[in-house]
């Protein structure tokens, strides 16, 4: 009947449109499709007789999907025949024109909004239709315009997404949203905006934590793939690269602001999007905090609800990132279980190179971050610029996250321009407003930003000005700093440099001594970078920071010509601070050079102004003694005398200046074959003034200066005062002619002669001052005075001394080489340089703020003090008959010195420094490769051996300082070593030095630190100092198995005791460590990488317990020795304590795994727990008694002092005092111990193991009365009470008696300790 049916239904004529025509079709489809009938034979041929060139076939077609769509969705069809019917039509559907298909996807979509499908079968063929529709090329109408196939399809979808209204349950949405995110891989990523824009909407109504992560999960997987595809590009597939990156990009910030526009509307979403930030950053933080979330994060902080915790959430993260780091950095045991190392601050730096792509709305979040970090951070107030540069300061977390947001901030500052001007007036009213604590950070970034974009400061000038105002409040060094920022601003701006001109003239009339110190500094300042026409130029000028901001010469009216009356005005204005404090006139000295160096043309001016300075305190009388006026060089103001010319350094300024016009300025007018009157004028007469000073220097007695033996050289009286003054400037004034005489003698006998004779009135003097300093034990008497010897020229000296084989230059070295204590001098002040450079970063003299320079003469130094420690030993050398250490001694501090300075200051370095002791000549070829390690390691064994000699040497030859030293600088250069060094058996013998044997084991334990774990090392020791000082049980005899010969009766304890157990320490952080990670581990699901993330855990587990288990059996031996009583038990027992809190951590964990149902307690626990029962709790409580029974000794010793001396109660209650002190550990432990037992409780029930059979139940804290104790104390107390009665002393007495055969446990009450007794 079917087929007859159709055959009649299938002629065009009996198919026309009408709505009678179209319900007879429905119903039929109805009756046939319900009765199961040849359903699709029926439809076969309408849609035949239906063809699409016609207009009412394609009406008729769109009816048929209509109505079988809704006859699918009703629920009343077989399953089998609604199939069927859906696939029939997902095959004709391609064959539908686009207006068609587009009507029918409209159709699906209302009643997608309706929610009327009831089992969405349907829909199989709506996505169907979807594609058919985006491949066609027609153009279909929507609204009032036109749109292709493709962008109709897009419309649809935003449309279908946009509808918030369908009621879904939580499960059904959470269904959904899932199900979309897990599309996002299969979409083109311009797709994908609207689409995470509809899914945020719709998290208004749940899945909001599951909708952001999804989102930050996708584009961080984008991310990785995307660097991946940069860093190996040749291995990537062309059908797998991924989009652009500029289009990743935009794409990502656009999503930034849909989210941020959603968290307008919706404030749970940002609260949600920080709880989950929160949340996986203590779990996982390499999960979430990535760089897109990162920034995402920064753009919600502009809205002042979620700002602080924004901030105090990245602040949090960036500083704990740096402690893992550093952590991590000092362990390779933990290296090598996390090899991959998480770094929160190179992903904030990568969101600034990121925000370059048009990220406007993330700068401000950067900012705010970068000012945030660097104002948590607080330098130290330490003089010079140590406290910034130094790289040890730098592992310090805070330091490091400062200098993270000095990054940020200078980055940004170059990405984007629109906020250049604001981060630079933040930065400027910083250094105003923080004046009075150290601000180097943020003058450190002034400079970079400076350098970075030198004409951005006149769109700032005002403020500029504004800082300029408050330069005499600012230190010093702040005023350097922020005038050595702003100087290329001076060159360009003339309203800036006049406004300067102006504050620095006031400061210099101002009462303030610190205004005029700042005036100097910043007239000096002009003088270096204003050249005048015709100066020199020379390669040091490239250490001038303007020269290095302004590549560009600027002409105009800051030209070099306009510049010579400028500079000569400001010299004018610096004649003036020639008159006044010394302080200012110090600063003046120290500048000249420099500015001499950089603006030659100045030179006649400076030099005729020094030479008239001199002359006020030169005697011309050629035969007068002494050739200088101190009287002039004091001032009195009351009864107090101040130094008013430092003379020395008058001299020393003089000296360097000449030098450098002699070498320079003479070469140059030769060359130009001129002469100047004023250059021969005043050169020939300070040089006749310096060899008429040095002459009659070396004739003069002390007495010619008032100074002697006899002279008053106290600080608490004008006349002790003038006489220090005095002295030390006639001790600076030889040191300054030393230098003078050496340099222009070229190795003549006679100048060497003056030169000793100058040192023997140096060190007269120097006697004299140490001596009267131990006498009136004034600490400021006693400290020595900078030497004025230049770092150059200590080089030239010690070099001339210890290693000058020239045939010619031999019988005048030989005159100094003469005096032992002239050598020895010269090494100490190199060692005093060394540590000025180590202390500040600098030296005095010229040349001490070039670190280039600097570096260099620090080589040279270092090679001829090496050579001189090596070639002579300690032992060899004759150390005379005055005390004081040996040259070679001296040398070993200055290696000292050195290989520390070298690493702090010049790490980068250290290939080329290691080469420059290697090599002999400085012709070497510089581009070979360096190897680090194989260089330190043969310096290593040059210091071994010496080592190895001084702990083999005899009792009396063994020198312990020298020892120490040789220990410090092994593990020193052991920090440059990249493998293991095979030879530590230096161990092996026997130091019987405290400090020696601490430097020795320090050494060891931190290269065990660096290349695996020392918990066997750990145990060992431990065992040596239970050989060494017996068990507490001293019936037992312990096995004598010696695995250190440095461990013995006399180190054992409290020296390798204490760092034994201070290592050990470091080891429970380590593991306590790790149980955290574990438990973040844990927490974690990760169905996709569970295999991974399981192997890790168990990795992690296996890892955790054997460190805990190799400690336990060093703890065994510990708590079983006697060890004396004070800091060594007092240690233990706190580190006991420790170990069973950490013991518990794990233990925690693992009832968490049970409870989770993620698994069972491994094998490895059960063996930890047994141990811990067998080896360590039953000794801890023995350990304990005996403890408590060397104190009550103590106070019985004490009792009976007393009966003898009633009036020492004072030393009594000192003893109880201590006593009490020492026991307070004692609840805590045995508190530690009862907490492990009971989670070990809760654990045996959860997992079904049973492991406290491996613990015995503890019956000492018990009332448990030992017998023969008992009967002992009864007879003792029987005879006293025969003899007399007993006082109040003898019943304390029998009282600690009867406690002691109760357990020894009651000398604290058992309440305060927190703990349950029980009487048996």
């Amino acid at each position: 009947p079917a087929l007859a049916l159709l055959r009649t239904a299938a002629t065009p004529e009996s198919l026309e449109v009408s709505g009678t025509r179209l319900e007879f079709l429905g119903e039929l489809i109805t009756r046939q499709a319900v009765k199961g009938k040849e359903t699709a034979v029926l439809l076969r041929g309408i849609f035949k007789g239906s063809p699409c060139s016609q207009q009412n076939g394609v009406l008729r077609r769109l009816q048929v999907y209509k109505h079988c769509i809704q006859l699918v969705e009703s629920g009343d069809l077989q399953l089998d025949i609604g199939s069927e019917i859906i696939g029939l039509l997902m095959l004709e559907a391609r064959q539908l024109p686009g207006a068609a298909m587009a009507e029918l996807a409209t159709l699906f979509v209302d009643v997608i909004k309706g929610g009327s499908l009831s089992n969405g079968k349907s829909l199989e063929l709506f996505s169907t239709v979807l594609t058919a529709l985006a491949t066609s090329k027609e153009s279909l109408v929507y609204g009032k315009g036109e749109l292709s196939g493709e962008e109709f399809k897009k419309q649809l979808i935003n449309t279908l997404c946009s509808s918030r209204d369908i009621p879904l349950s939580s499960e059904e949405l959470q269904f959904v949203v899932e199900k979309v995110l897990r599309m996002f891989s299969k979409l083109d990523l311009q797709e994908i905006p609207p689409l995470v824009y509809q899914l945020l909407l719709l998290s208004a109504k749940g899945s909001k934590k599951t909708v952001l992560e999804g989102i930050i999960t996708f584009f961080n997987q984008l991310d990785k793939k995307q660097k991946e595809e940069q860093r190996i590009p040749e291995s990537v597939d062309l059908e797998a690269a991924t989009v652009p990156l500029d289009q990743l990009r935009h794409v990502e910030g656009t999503i930034i602001l849909h989210i941020i526009s959603v968290i307008n509307l919706d404030q749970d979403l940002g609260r949600e999007l920080i709880k989950l930030l929160k949340a996986e950053q203590q779990r996982d933080p390499g999960k979430t905090l990535c760089p897109f979330s990162v920034a995402l994060v920064l753009s919600v902080a502009i809205k002042h609800r979620f700002e602080e915790q924004v901030f105090d959430f990245l602040k949090m993260s960036i500083v704990r990132s740096c402690k893992d780091l550093q952590f991590l950095q000092g362990s390779k045991f933990l290296q090598d279980l996390f090899p991959q190392q998480y770094d929160v601050a190179s992903i904030i730096l990568e969101v600034v190179e990121n925000s370059a792509f048009g990220w406007d709305h993330v700068t401000q979040g950067l900012v705010d971050l970068g000012f945030t970090l660097m104002e948590s951070y607080e330098p130290k107030k330490i003089l010079g610029k140590a406290a910034e540069t130094s790289y040890g300061l730098s592992k310090m977390p805070a330091h490091q996250a400062c200098r993270l947001g000095a990054n940020i901030l200078l980055e940004t500052f170059k990405v984007h321009e629109p906020i250049r001007s604001a981060v630079l007036e933040q930065v400027l009213n910083r250094v105003i407003t923080k004046a009075t604590s150290p601000i180097n950070h943020f003058i450190d970034l002034l400079s970079n930003i400076v350098v970075s974009a030198p004409l951005v400061l006149q769109n700032s000038s005002s403020k500029v000005t504004e800082a300029f105002d408050n330069l005499s409040f600012l230190p010093l060094d702040m005023v350097q700093g922020l005038l050595k920022a702003v100087q290329p601003l001076l060159k360009v701006s003339m309203s800036v440099r006049d406004s300067l001109i102006l504050v620095l003239r006031k400061a210099i009339f101002s009462r303030q001594l610190d205004a005029r110190k700042a005036a100097v500094a910043g007239f000096l300042l002009l003088l270096k970078n204003f050249k005048v026409l015709g100066s020199l130029t020379f390669s040091q000028c490239s250490q001038a920071i303007g020269a290095s901001q302004v590549q560009a010469d600027i002409h105009g009216c800051y030209n070099s010509a306009a510049n010579e009356a400028f500079c000569l005005e400001i010299l004018g204005s610096l004649r003036r601070c020639l008159s006044q404090q010394a302080d200012v006139r110090l600063m003046l000295y120290e500048g000249f050079y420099d500015v001499l160096r950089r603006n030659s043309q100045l030179s006649n001016s400076i030099m005729e102004t020094l030479l008239s300075q001199i002359k006020r305190y030169y005697e011309p009388e050629p035969d007068l003694l002494p050739p200088l006026k101190l009287e002039g060089c004091i001032v009195a103001q009351g009864d107090q005398i101040f130094l008013q010319e430092p003379l020395a350094h008058l001299l020393s300024c003089i000296q360097h200046c000449l030098a450098w016009y002699k070498s320079t300025m003479q070469l140059h007018h030769e060359a130009e074959e001129e002469e100047d009157d004023d250059y021969v004028g005043f050169q020939q007469d300070l040089d006749e003034m310096l060899e008429s000073i040095t002459r009659r220097m070396i004739k003069s007695e002390l007495e010619d200066f008032e100074l002697d033996k006899s002279a008053d050289f106290s600080l608490s009286s004008g006349v002790g005062v003038k006489n220090n003054i005095y002295a030390i400037l006639v001790m600076g004034v030889c040191e300054v002619l030393i230098e003078y005489n050496f340099n222009i003698g070229n190795f003549s006998k006679n100048k060497f002669e003056d030169v000793l004779g100058l040192f023997k009135c140096y060190s007269k003097l120097s006697e004299i001052l140490k001596e009267k300093a131990g006498k009136n034990k004034s600490s400021l008497a006693n400290k020595t005075a900078r030497s004025f010897f230049s770092m150059s020229f200590v080089s030239t000296l010690l070099t001339a001394l210890f290693r000058d084989s020239a045939q010619s230059h031999e019988e005048s070295l030989a005159v100094l080489r003469s005096s032992s204590e002239f050598m020895r001098y010269a090494v100490g002040v190199a060692l005093q340089k060394v540590q000025q450079l180590e202390e500040t970063g600098q030296t005095d003299g010229p040349d001490g703020q070039n670190p280039e320079k600097m570096f260099q003469t620090l080589c040279k130094i270092t090679r001829v003090l090496l050579w001189r420690y090596t070639s002579i030993p300690t032992a060899v050398e004759e150390s005379g008959k005055k005390k004081g250490k040996s040259i070679s001694l001296v040398c070993l501090d200055g290696l000292l010195k050195i290989f520390n300075t070298v690493q702090q200051l010049y790490r980068p370095k250290i290939p080329q420094f290691l080469r420059a002791l290697d090599i002999a000549n400085d012709d070497a070829e510089e581009e070979e490769d360096i190897n680090v390690t194989e260089k330190a390691a043969f310096q290593i064994r040059q210091f071994q051996r010496s080592l190895v000699n001084q702990l083999s040497s005899a009792g009396d030859d063994f020198n312990s300082k020298e020892a120490l030293s040789l220990v410090t600088i092994i593990s020193t250069l052991s920090k440059l070593l990249d493998v293991m060094p095979g030879n530590c058996h230096f161990l092996s013998f026997l130091a019987e030095d405290a400090p020696c044997c601490k430097g020795l084991l320090t050494l060891l334990f931190s290269l065990h630190f660096l290349y695996k774990s020392p918990v066997g090392l750990l145990r060992e020791l431990a065992q040596d100092i239970h050989a060494h000082l017996g068990d507490i049980d001293q019936d037992m005899e312990v096995e004598n198995q010696s695995h250190f010969a440095i461990v013995n009766i006399k180190t054992a304890a409290p020296t390798v005791c204490l760092l034994v157990l201070a290592q050990a320490e470091k080891v429970l952080e380590e593991v306590d460590w790790l149980i955290k990670k574990l438990k973040n581990h844990l927490v974690l699901e990760i169905p996709e990488d569970s295999s991974q993330a399981s192997s890790q855990i168990q990795s992690l587990e296996k890892a955790i317990i054997l460190q805990l288990g190799t400690l336990l059996t060093a703890y065994h031996e510990l708590v079983q020795t006697a060890l004396p009583a004070g800091s060594c038990v007092d240690t233990l027992l706190r580190s006991l304590s420790k170990t069973y809190t950490i013991l518990t951590s794990l233990i925690k964990h693992y009832l968490q795994v049970c409870r989770s149902g993620l698994g069972t307690i491994s094998g490895r626990l059960e063996k930890l727990v047994k141990l811990s029962g067998s080896h360590l709790t039953p000794q801890c409580y023995a350990f304990i008694t005996y403890v408590q029974n060397i104190h009550s000794e103590s106070l019985s010793f004490a009792g009976e002092k007393k009966k003898k001396k009633e009036d020492e109660t004072a030393a009594i209650a000192t003893v109880m005092a201590k006593v009490l002190r020492e026991t307070k550990p004692i609840p805590n432990l045995i508190f530690a111990i009862e907490q492990y037992e009971k989670f070990l409780i809760h654990l045996s029930k959860k997992s079904k193991v049973n492991l406290m059979q491996y613990m015995k139940l503890s019956t000492s804290r018990d009332f448990r009365i030992n017998a023969s104790t008992l009967e002992s104390a009864l007879q003792e107390k029987n005879t006293e009470d025969a003899e007399n009665e007993p006082d109040n002393d003898q019943v304390r007495t029998l009282r600690r008696a009867r406690a002691r055969a109760h357990g020894g446990h009651s000398l604290q009450d058992p309440a305060e300790a927190g703990l349950s007794l029980g009487v048996c």
